[in-house]
């Protein structure tokens, strides 16, 4: 009998101990996802999210996207305890590589959590959309001499409005660091860019002519269609009746093809300066969707 009694005490005693080192056992929640319209990165970029937790980021791990848009997780195990301090959430775009154990610039998305659920959106991280438009014409100022039109207005594009002098023609807000802003004309040969800017308010160039004659341009973004046409491409190029779009590229840039975000597209037409053509916002392209904890 004494013997059974030491057995049940020694038994109770392991149980014991048991509990009190489960109880010590860090504690997880599933965060799970459900965010469309994202895009394959390459090879050199993944997504990585974050929550907020009294103001600092937490990374809640790494995923990365198909040809088809699909993530190749949608669920994230977390701490649970810093899962239910946090008010907040951040996509980010980051190196494959990266040595840098805090966000990169390049924020895509974010929400703030409503009890559970946090609904991301691009609007605080990278900009709001709701009132953008744009207009551009067709001239190439850069083969003219001395201001004169030599009747080849057709391979070129300017995002502004013709005058003396021109005038900015975009109505976008002004990016964060991490972004810029490109052009592009958009055929049956693919994209090509017109270059990147970086403010839309001020009336300044883009990031270069590489395709362009050997005058200046006007002090607004665009290019002409002459020089060094890259391959699969025969220049001069007529731009009439192409699509062109304004897009938002991470930088650094993930890809020389335009990134996801493109806010603004229109259709180039048959007449060139002074006609101008309109370009008009385009949300669906903007990623959206939610966090659940």
């Amino acid at each position: 009998m004494k013997k059974l009694l030491l057995l049940f005490m020694a038994t109770a005693l392991v149980v014991s101990c048991d509990k009190d080192d489960d109880t010590n056992e860090p504690q997880t929640k599933n965060l799970t996802m459900g965010i469309e319209g994202l895009e394959d990165l390459g090879a050199d970029y993944v997504y990585e999210g974050w929550i907020i937790v009294n103001g600092a980021p937490v990374s809640t791990g790494v995923f990365t996207v198909d040809s088809n848009g699909n993530p190749s997780k949608t669920s994230f195990s977390v701490d649970a305890e810093t899962l239910d301090q946090a008010t907040a959430y951040v996509l980010s775009i980051e190196p494959a590589v990266d040595n840098d154990p805090a966000p990169a610039t390049t924020k895509l998305l974010s929400g703030a959590f409503a009890a559970e659920t946090a609904t991301v959106s691009i609007t605080d991280l990278v900009g709001d959309f709701t009132g953008a438009s744009g207009e551009f014409f067709l001239r190439t100022p850069t083969d003219e001499d001395d201001g004169m039109n030599n009747g080849n207005d057709q391979y070129g594009i300017w995002f502004g409005i013709p005058g003396a002098p021109q005038a900015t023609g975009l109505e976008l807000p002004v990016l964060p660091e991490g972004w810029v802003y490109e052009g592009w004309v958009v055929g049956e040969d693919g994209p090509i860019t017109t270059g990147t800017f970086m403010d839309p308010t001020v009336q300044a160039e883009d990031s270069g002519n590489p395709f362009s004659g050997a005058n200046p341009g006007p002090p607004i973004p665009g290019e002409d269609f002459f020089n060094n046409a890259p391959t699969g491409f025969t220049f001069p190029l007529d731009v009439r009746g192409k699509t062109v779009v304004i897009s938002v590229e991470p930088s650094p840039d993930n890809s020389p093809a335009p990134f996801l975000l493109k806010p603004l597209v229109g259709v180039s037409g048959q007449e060139t300066a002074p006609t101008t053509h309109n370009l008009s916002l385009n949300s669906d392209s903007f990623p959206t969707g939610w966090v659940k904890r």
